[in-house]
């Protein structure tokens, strides 16, 4: 079969399922046309580490019709090369699937390769690859966002329908809003962590990128379930109400946006973006509240001490001796052994938060920087708990800025942490959230280069339904849905 003279690659993951269980298409055609694509223009953004051939297995369901996928590096594959872009598990070949992924395969999807990240989702900038840089599609040599700036720029280029990610303090929600695609991130728990390598544990929430929040509805739905050889999932499987997918007013819903987020830092052209984008809400009857959220001033500061304590804990079994990468280099004791393995197995940033963390967990200061932050923590949890008794949903940015040019902000890193500070909030209180698009806005350096701008939308913890009938009825009524092929990517 051929494709006709669709363009598959602006086709929603939903469509193209369609495509091939009517026949229109063979999913070995599509796989092969986005093989292609990736083939021609990924030259231009650098997301792939490696490609899969088409491989179905007609036993198993036929929900995603062996539509293809791509995989972000930091999920294990059975017998795939898994790195997690790392020098130090640069060989890998897990010998089993993460759940996530033997949920995925059950459905019927075809693993189109794996992505590439920031190393062991460490960075904010796509610049922490031991592999190479990835960008920005919509910019000139612009960055694509966080750990899982690959998996949205692949997905903003055409090189595949959805891709898979991970967002811990906003590394999925970033690079959606940065590369005008959805990103969704759904309560912590909703999805096992089996075998997704652990960054921050109490925060790694695996999730999906895609070109519809409907796509979105479609993976959680086969993605979310009970996992018995993970501790922090959630009991049950979570089904949705197919009815949100029609709905078209937003009446009786009380959205709160909080001052605090439109502080100063955000950029006067994402400002400008985000307040059309709640006139919008306005138009679909929803009622808008400006409410205060006082605790999220601490929350950069809770995170960047909870999270490297963290990170070092789960880097403590990278020591190259129990596992990764040995060095060859002399030795005269195990300090120096541990010393060379992991100057030679981590970069910069992992070696930064190992050695943080290390030190906010030491016996001189635990209680003075973990405990204080464990605390600080709980006020911010219970700060969104007291909103969400009053509204539905919370609104606001994403990002600060639209996306910046790679290595602007490398020697800088309290530069990057900062940009975090729409999404770390929510992801200490473990809420579900979305990026969705809402416009364009112009770079404020010296290019003026014309870039997306993602809404940000947070519902209470367990409220995923509810978040995606509010996005996705957004998003039917937007103005640029049909404006969003970065300029260079057309057929």
């Amino acid at each position: 079969m051929h494709i006709t003279n669709i363009y598959m690659k602006d086709l929603s993951l939903r469509e193209i399922i369609e495509r091939i269980k009517t026949g229109k298409d063979s999913a070995e055609t599509v796989h092969n046309y986005f093989l292609g694509r990736i083939k021609k223009y990924d030259s231009q953004v650098n997301s792939f580490l490696t490609t899969h051939d088409f491989n179905s297995d007609t036993h198993f369901e036929d929900t995603l019709a062996w539509a293809p996928i791509w995989i972000k590096d930091i999920f294990a594959q059975k017998d795939k090369k898994t790195s997690w872009a790392s020098a130090i598990l640069q060989d890998f070949c897990p010998p089993y699937d993460a759940t996530i992924i033997h949920k995925l395969k059950s459905a019927g999807m075809s693993s189109l390769g794996k992505l590439n990240m920031d190393e062991f989702a460490m960075g904010s900038t796509t610049e922490n690859s031991t592999q190479k840089n990835t960008v920005n599609p919509w910019g000139n040599n612009r960055i694509p966002g966080w750990s899982s700036g690959w998996s949205a720029a692949a997905v903003a280029a055409g090189l595949c329908p959805a891709s898979l990610g991970t967002d811990t303090w906003g590394s999925l929600r970033q690079p959606a809003s940065l590369c005008g695609v959805v990103g969704f991130r759904p309560s912590y728990g909703r999805n096992s962590r089996f075998w997704v390598f652990p960054m921050a544990s109490s925060f790694d929430c695996p999730w999906t990128i895609t070109k519809t929040v409907r796509d979105a509805g479609l993976l959680y739905e086969i993605m979310n379930w009970e996992d018995d050889k993970e501790n922090t999932s959630l009991p049950g499987k979570h089904i949705l109400n197919p009815e949100i997918w029609t709905s078209n007013s937003l009446s009786w819903i009380k959205i709160w946006v909080p001052k605090e987020y439109f502080d100063e830092g955000l950029d006067s052209g994402v400002k400008k973006a985000i307040d059309a984008s709640i006139k919008q809400l306005q138009s679909l009857w929803a009622e808008i509240q400006e409410v205060s959220l006082p605790m999220t001033k601490y929350a950069i500061a809770a995170y960047y001490i909870i999270v490297p304590a963290e990170v070092s804990t789960n880097l403590a079994r990278l020591d190259g001796i129990r596992y990764g990468k040995h060095s060859q280099k002399a030795y005269e004791s195990m300090d120096q052994l541990y010393h060379n393995n992991r100057w030679e197995g981590l970069w910069e940033e992992s070696q930064r938060r190992s050695v943080v963390g290390s030190h906010v967990l030491s016996s001189g200061f635990y209680d003075a920087y973990f405990m204080k932050a464990a605390k600080v923590r709980t006020l911010i949890t219970q700060d969104f708990e007291k909103v969400f008794s009053e509204v539905d949903i919370i609104v606001g940015p994403a990002s600060p800025s639209v996306a910046w040019k790679l290595w602007d902000g490398a020697e800088d890193p309290l530069k990057m942490y900062l940009a975090d500070m729409y999404t770390v909030p929510s992801a200490l209180a473990w809420l579900p959230g979305i990026s969705v698009p809402c416009g364009f806005a112009q770079s404020e350096d010296a290019e003026k280069e014309t870039l997306p701008v993602w809404l940000q939308m947070l519902a209470p913890r367990l409220e995923e339904e509810k978040l995606l009938k509010i996005a996705h009825v957004f998003e039917k009524n937007a103005w640029w849905k049909d404006k969003m092929t970065p300029p260079g990517f057309e057929d």
